[in-house]
């Protein structure tokens, strides 16, 4: 096989309908100075076949929506994708997704539309968001061509920035759940580690606007800022 026929090879095939859907996706804009409250913010978490960046794949997607300060039932967002013949790793003891499962699964280059038509032009939180921002990077561009350039912004580091009396910088999930004391009755899917995330992200804005942090872009300032400062003093 050629070069040029591995690269051509290499491009998703998509239906005339997914090309015309896939076209229609608005443009990610920057984060603007709009008030914390008043920004849109989709809340994801991923289920995938384990934790390698480069060879693991993308099995659902979970999601909710933050408007209005609050969060919005009405807008939630789960997808199980199909994945033929991927062997599942350990990680299928954690969110349970066997088999059956995966195999009635969506389409993946469907459910990744749908997703992107449900966040539309809105930045992204995540726990750990890294992780999430580079998996649903690589299932777009595999399954679309399609190029994420959506702002996240981590959770993770977001509760010690705003809490550092808290004193649990590398934290996980649950051990802020368990700090603000939130009764959170189901983990390990991704919808629910989604909501759960919803949760601990708005008491977390909340402590920003005590802090006079108002806008999405005076809180990506200032997280970048701290991670700059952690940085440093891990040197």
């Amino acid at each position: 096989m050629s070069l040029f026929s591995w690269l051509r090879a290499a491009t998703p095939t998509l239906t005339l309908e997914q090309q015309q859907r896939l076209a229609k996706l608005p443009e990610a804009p920057t984060l603007n100075d709009c008030s914390l409250r008043e920004q849109r913010w989709v809340v994801l978490d991923l289920e995938t076949t384990g934790l390698n960046l480069n060879k693991d794949l993308v099995l659902s997607i979970g999601a909710v929506v933050i408007e209005d300060g609050a969060i919005d039932f009405s807008q939630q967002f789960e997808r199980t994708l199909q994945r033929h013949a991927h062997k599942l790793g350990p990680s299928v003891l954690l969110h349970g997704l066997g088999p059956s499962a995966i195999a009635a699964g969506s389409d993946p280059v469907d459910a990744l539309l749908d997703f992107m038509e449900f966040v539309g032009d809105s930045p992204l939180l995540a726990f750990h968001a890294p992780f999430d921002q580079h998996m649903l990077g690589r299932a777009l561009k595999d399954s679309l061509g399609y190029r994420l350039q959506h702002k996240f912004l981590d959770v993770a580091d977001m509760a010690p920035l705003l809490c550092p009396q808290a004193h649990i910088r590398e934290a996980g999930l649950d051990d802020w759940i368990n700090w603000f004391q939130l009764q959170i009755y189901e983990r390990h899917n991704a919808s629910a580690d989604a909501m759960a995330t919803a949760e601990l992200a708005l008491i977390l804005f909340s402590r920003a606007r005590a802090q006079q942090i108002d806008s999405p872009s005076q809180l990506q300032q200032r997280l970048s800022q701290w991670k700059r400062r952690q940085q440093k003093h891990s040197f």
